[in-house]
């Protein structure tokens, strides 16, 4: 009976939120999105087509995301944590159509906080271009693109505590940090108008091509966060808690490489010099970084890891992201030799230090790698690749990695802050924990009532 009422009252708060955002659209007269006159003459088909393309890569990587962190959990647990990222596509994509990309991208009505509720409902968001996000492709397919990534953050962060979360309170969570989280964040970072406020991180000069922060630090650390406050898992340091399936995370790994291509190289919203640049960057940091985090794992542990190697590979696509727009290929070598480096003794530090059971170890790839990249965006990034952009230390310019650790540096006490409210905040509504014989269990039963596999293997 108390589950029935929970579930009960997920359904009736998003309802609510539908109807209430919903009508704030529809008050203020819903133009029609979809006009049948013909888009504006600006509108490029060859941008246009790329963007659209890159923003199915986007969506692809949260299934690729799925695998990966299927394939590192135990057997009992592998389609809750597929399904926890697999269900992130539909919740977001609803929430970021209601309210999420007014939020993240709207004309500022607050100072460069967070953005008005002119686009609640997708209103005034149609089909010909936005200038100042992009100025030849239809709105639309920028909003579509942006939604990608405001999918993929949040189920980022499933990995720290995988195994042990119920689902409804996933649910909340997921809805809250969304909203309180990753919405603001995205507005400080990439927001703007013609002739209006710019986010207030934007205004100050930081530079974030693909998401180094608002992806990447902002997740890995709210993950740090919610692996300490749920505990660690049953049996975590006293018995081998080994993935069940590596087939399955190189799998993943490969999928979140090939998708990425459209995360950084799409960012460029046109399909020309500076996608082709950050295209290869991005591929180049990480094959480096690939490399690296294997011969770490050769070096520290005795035997060339193949898990470690698919985990470099997403280190050094995260490292790479917030530079990939900004720096030269020896830069991108030398970001993706650090992820390597860096982010394989983050992993390490994390358990081994700290003792936090972050399970997937989001916090050491993402929270670390995010970071790096953040700071060496402010080191290596040259006008000579994007004049939009700016020069950095290497470039006769110290100022640059200043303002790159004070964003970062804000990004940690926001999202972290924040996502310990939310924490706290479902925890005493609906409860965050799985009971122990739940646990035990796994979650594929307990949660679901259904076996990710047919017969044991």
């Amino acid at each position: 009976m108390r589950r029935t009422k929970h579930i009960a009252l997920l359904l009736m708060t998003m309802l609510g939120l539908m109807v209430v955002f919903g009508a704030a659209a529809g008050a203020q007269g819903v133009a029609p999105t979809m006009p049948a006159a013909e888009p504006a003459a600006t509108v490029d088909t060859g941008d246009t087509a790329w963007v659209l393309t890159s923003s199915a890569l986007v969506l692809l990587m949260t299934p690729g995301l799925a695998f990966f962190y299927g394939g590192l959990v135990r057997r009992k647990n592998a389609l809750a944590t597929i399904m926890q990222s697999f269900i992130i596509i539909g919740l977001i994509s609803v929430q970021w159509v209601l309210w999420g990309y007014s939020l993240a991208f709207a004309p500022d009505a607050f100072g460069g906080l967070i953005g008005g509720l002119d686009w609640v409902g997708l209103r005034n968001v149609g089909v010909e271009p936005n200038t100042f996000y992009a100025a030849t492709i239809p709105h639309q397919a920028f909003m579509i693109f942006q939604m990608m990534f405001a999918v993929i953050t949040p189920a980022l962060i499933t990995g720290a505590f995988a195994e042990r979360m119920r689902f409804k309170a996933f649910i909340f969570f997921t809805l809250l940090w969304a909203t309180f989280v990753y919405d603001p964040i995205a507005h400080w970072v990439w927001s703007g108008s013609e002739g209006g406020q710019l986010g207030i991180w934007r205004a100050m000069g930081a530079l974030d091509f693909a998401g180094g922060t608002v992806v990447h630090a902002s997740s890995g650390v709210s993950a740090l966060v919610a692996a300490i406050y749920l505990g660690k898992r049953i049996g975590f340091g006293e018995e081998r808690l080994e993935p069940h399936d590596a087939t399955m995370v190189v799998l993943g790994a490969s999928l979140l490489w090939f998708g990425w291509f459209g995360f950084n190289a799409g960012s460029a919203v046109a399909s020309g010099a500076l996608a082709t640049s950050a295209f290869v960057n991005t591929h180049v940091a990480t094959a480096m970084a690939a490399i690296t985090w294997m011969t770490m794992s050769w070096l520290h542990k005795g035997a060339p890891s193949v898990l470690g190697a698919a985990a470099g590979a997403v280190a050094g696509l995260v490292a790479i992201t917030p530079a990939s727009g900004f720096v030269t290929p020896p830069g991108a070598l030398l970001i993706g030799l650090l992820a390597g480096i860096v982010c394989y003794w983050g992993v390490a530090w994390t358990k081994d230090r700290l003792g936090v059971d972050d399970a997937l170890d989001v916090f050491g790839v993402h929270g670390v790698g995010g970071t790096l990249g953040a700071l060496a965006t402010g080191v290596f990034a040259t006008t000579t690749i994007n004049a939009a952009g700016a020069n950095g230390l290497l470039y006769g310019n110290p100022q640059q990695l200043l303002v790159q650790f004070i964003t970062v540096a804000a990004t940690w006490i926001w999202a972290g802050g924040v996502t310990w409210v939310i924490l706290k905040v479902v925890d005493v509504t609906v409860g965050l924990r799985v009971e122990p014989h739940e646990e035990l269990e796994g979650l594929d039963a307990s949660m679901h009532g259904e076996p990710a596999y047919a017969v044991e293997i």
